[in-house]
């Protein structure tokens, strides 16, 4: 039996290229996996499920033959793709997961999450996330023309951008109190992320209990995702090669 994570695909019409790469995940590593967890930020900006680019319709279409083949499949919000609704998912063949989940994989039980929670030193971002995120925001947002609605997502992508660039490594990166605290909460010992672009697998103890955070890669000039059977969990990168992206 084996579970697939991937997180930070950011697909849009600039990179054609990861468009075609991650199709051809979906037709080739994904076939036949018991299920496939999506973490987030796998569209770049999503404006609400009213409107889907025409340059995503192939990986939509494909996560409909993934998930009508017997390959169950999970998608969680990210910061880009916070307005991923039930239309969207329903549309796939998925499951809308909370912000946080503890699922039961082949060989131990695991928390997921996209991972923007957790960077809880960046002050600005988390108001800004708490905003985003309300009901109310929302709401008016959706209410909004579409043309509207990717003007302003452009200017939100822009100037978090902007942003970014001046912030130090540490404050962009999750706070480890924060992942103790998850993990505690949650009482499993393996937490599977991604949002930090920071791809690696971390073990360390705490409380006398031995535990692994995995961060997922952001896709660019490789892909990334984590692979989970009866044994454990890898972390797995491959170059984008041109085969990929002839698929």
């Amino acid at each position: 039996m084996t579970v697939l994570f991937v997180a930070d695909l950011h697909l849009c019409q600039q990179r054609p290229d990861l468009t075609r790469a991650f199709v051809n995940f979906l037709k080739t590593t994904a076939q036949g996996c018991h299920s496939l967890y999506l973490l987030g930020d796998i569209f770049e900006v999503w404006i609400g499920d009213d409107y889907i680019d025409p340059c995503l319709q192939p990986v939509i279409e494909q996560l409909k033959i993934l998930s009508s083949t017997q390959s169950a499949l999970y998608f969680q919000q990210g910061n880009r793709d916070f307005l991923v609704g039930s239309k969207l998912t329903d549309l796939i063949g998925a499951k809308l997961l909370k912000e946080s989940e503890i699922v039961q994989l082949p060989s131990q039980k695991a928390l997921i999450m996209h991972g923007d929670q957790l960077c809880t030193d960046d002050l600005a971002y988390q108001n800004f996330r708490n905003m985003v995120r309300s009901q109310d925001w929302q709401q008016e947002f959706l209410a909004k023309p579409i043309q509207e609605r990717l003007q302003i997502a452009e200017y939100l992508r822009a100037t978090s951008k902007a942003e970014t660039g001046s912030k130090t490594s540490q404050i962009t990166d999750v706070c480890h109190s924060a992942v103790l605290d998850a993990l505690q909460h949650a009482q499993v010992n393996l937490l599977i992320h991604g949002h930090t672009h920071r791809p690696a697998t971390h073990s360390f103890t705490a409380a006398g209990k031995q535990l692994t955070r995995m961060v997922l890669g952001d896709w660019d000039q490789s892909l990334w995702y984590i692979q989970c059977d009866e044994l454990g969990c890898v972390l797995i990168e491959q170059k984008i090669s041109e085969q990929q992206l002839a698929g």
